[in-house]
């Protein structure tokens, strides 16, 4: 490094891939990596939860004008300024979700570490990145993770009972598909998590980690997928980013938007007709007050995600012109990992989706066994928070009207006749609630979270605002939507609910897709005719036509992966940076 750079490397982004590259880097070079964060960091307890704080839950930023549902940019309105954790974007044909957090998407994820199958990376990926080639990072990855399994319960009358993964096996093997316990995210003690104890400590008992962070066991409660406040996620702030701070020193600015990244000439000073040899100029502004700054490394690594990635290197390619060798497949190969939502409204079978971790079980359609590539998708249960259950019952009255009032004009007259018959039970305020509320909504209804492989064929590009635009071809993947349609239908019918319901926006006129996975823009490929980051050995990760700058997200992948995203971004950074730091990675880190 030249003694007038700031830094060895700066990372841009703290999600999956930016800690892999903020822990492995700052143990090449302890003291000299920089992490910058758009996102705030929020301590122990202090993820939102009142209707109030969760209404201000969102990102959008005084100076942001890119395409945002219409209820947040009003609440932006009225309150200035928003810098909360979900990035929520309104595009034509599809939405999409991000996390503006620090530790990313590990904060906001359903803790699902799944491995593609090999089949996935035979069509459309470079040709010496094999699922074989990734696996010994996937193992480092899970390790680190500390992906496993929910604990077993003893029985039913045990607290880590979920009957929803009975539900949901029990459907599986009536659709004659595979049903499998998914390999999780989440503390369970840290022998359980991380030293392959079969027993796992308490719900909510505290203990420090294989790393030194403070954890709590999870206790059940279904907050995964909006912050978990006792900090039983293995987010990767436990983890990785912990191993960065504590033991070799890396620095981290959160609330710090980068704007521009420009190469240096020898002599130090912004050259865009540079190659990156003598490193680079990381623009960032406050994300509150706007203030700019600047720091100087000798490498960058964008982390920020598909959206937020391949969005800073459009506008450094097409903007600020600093960036002019970026490939022209720059925003091709979008992909939404062919995310679907839908839900089995009132059924006959208890299903309880408000108790244990978010997601614990996957049913297979045609991705691991019997590949079909234009009908692979997985089927997994999710949860959602208690305090959302009480929203949910509500709506009986609306779902069912004339069978609700029927229900508590019956149970009004029955209680006027019981009065005069002191001591029946019927004749009770809490017997008459107890039956209008014993078949509540939440109890009897499951949430269906798919992911599928889309075609991949998005295309993200900057609009007239300088902010991104993404064309997506939502009816090229109609095999996949119908085929995911037609399972959904046929779970509402094994637990008898009167209902099935995809996603709202899925629905007449709105018919848009939503993703919590978007992939793609920077793919991975041999030549800058086929994709943007190198997959060559000697220049893994690296853009095409500079030195020194990488990607480490999900924008690398060529396509959907069908399976959750977590475990192969994971893998693929510390695939990257074993090259970058020259040392071998493993789960001490």
């Amino acid at each position: 490094m030249s003694a007038d750079r700031d830094y060895e490397a700066v990372v841009i982004g703290s999600g999956f891939g930016g800690a892999v590259m903020s822990a492995r880097l700052s143990r090449r070079w302890p003291g000299k990596v920089l992490l910058l964060e758009r996102g705030k960091q929020y301590p122990l307890g202090g993820y939102p939860r009142s209707s109030h704080d969760m209404a201000d839950n969102f990102w959008c930023p005084q100076w942001d004008t890119a395409r945002r549902p219409h209820a947040v940019r009003k609440r932006k309105e009225k309150r200035g300024h928003l810098d909360g954790m979900f990035d929520i974007r309104h595009f034509d044909k599809i939405d999409t979700v991000a996390a503006a957090v620090y530790g990313g998407g590990s904060q906001v994820y359903a803790n699902v570490f799944l491995r593609p199958p090999e089949a996935v990376f035979e069509q459309g990926w470079p040709s010496n990145v094999r699922r074989s080639t990734l696996m010994p990072y996937y193992d480092i990855a899970q390790q680190v993770l500390g992906a496993r399994p929910v604990p077993p319960p003893s029985g039913p009358d045990d607290r880590r009972y979920v009957k929803r993964t009975e539900q949901f096996q029990a459907f599986a093997r009536e659709a004659k598909l595979s049903s499998r316990m998914a390999d999780i995210c989440v503390f369970f003690g840290n022998g359980y998590s991380y030293e392959g104890s079969k027993d796992a400590v308490p719900l909510g008992v505290q203990e420090q980690n294989r790393y030194g962070a403070l954890q709590t066991s999870c206790t059940y409660c279904g907050e995964c997928d909006i912050g978990c406040n006792v900090q039983a996620k293995n987010s990767v702030d436990h983890n990785y980013l912990h191993v960065a701070r504590q033991r070799y020193q890396a620095q981290v600015r959160t609330l710090a938007i980068v704007d521009r990244i420009v190469p240096l000439d020898a002599a130090g000073q912004d050259d865009p007709a540079a190659d990156g040899e003598h490193g680079f100029r990381v623009v960032y502004r406050n994300a509150v007050d706007g203030g700019e700054q600047s720091v100087t490394a000798q490498r960058v690594v964008l982390s920020a995600g598909a959206l937020g990635t391949s969005e800073l290197l459009l506008r450094c390619r097409n903007l600020h012109r600093s960036l002019p060798r970026i490939s022209s497949r720059l925003g091709q190969q979008f992909s939404g990992n062919g995310d679907f939502l839908a839900f089995s409204i009132d059924g006959k079978k208890e299903v309880n989706s408000t108790y244990g971790p978010v997601i614990t079980q996957y049913i297979d359609h045609h991705l691991f066994d019997n590949f079909d590539r234009k009908r692979a998708f997985v089927m997994e249960d999710a949860s959602y928070p208690t305090q959302l259950s009480w929203a949910v019952a509500a709506l009986g009255p609306v779902m069912n009207p004339i069978q609700k009032l029927w229900q508590a004009g019956k149970q009004l007259l029955l209680y006027v006749f019981d009065r005069a018959y002191p001591g029946r039970k019927n004749s009770s305020v809490g017997y008459l609630m107890q039956k209008l509320l014993a078949h509540d909504l939440s109890q009897y209804s499951a949430v269906l979270l798919c992911m599928g492989l889309d075609n991949a064929r998005g295309v993200l590009r900057l609009n007239g605002d300088g902010f991104l635009d993404v064309e997506w071809p939502q009816e090229s993947n109609r095999t996949l939507y119908d085929a995911i349609l037609d399972l959904g239908q046929r779970f509402t019918r094994f637990i008898g609910a009167s209902t099935f319901l995809p996603m709202p926006t899925w629905l007449w006129p709105v018919k848009n897709n939503v993703t919590v996975h978007p992939l793609g823009g920077c793919a991975l490929a041999d030549t800058p005719e086929q994709g943007v980051v190198s997959a060559r050995d000697g220049s893994r990760g690296q853009v095409f036509g500079y030195r020194g700058l990488y990607v480490a997200d999900g924008s690398l992948m060529p396509t959907a992966l069908g399976a959750n995203p977590v475990a192969t971004i994971t893998a693929l950074s510390e695939w990257i940076a074993h090259e970058m730091t020259g040392i071998a990675p493993d789960a001490s880190l």
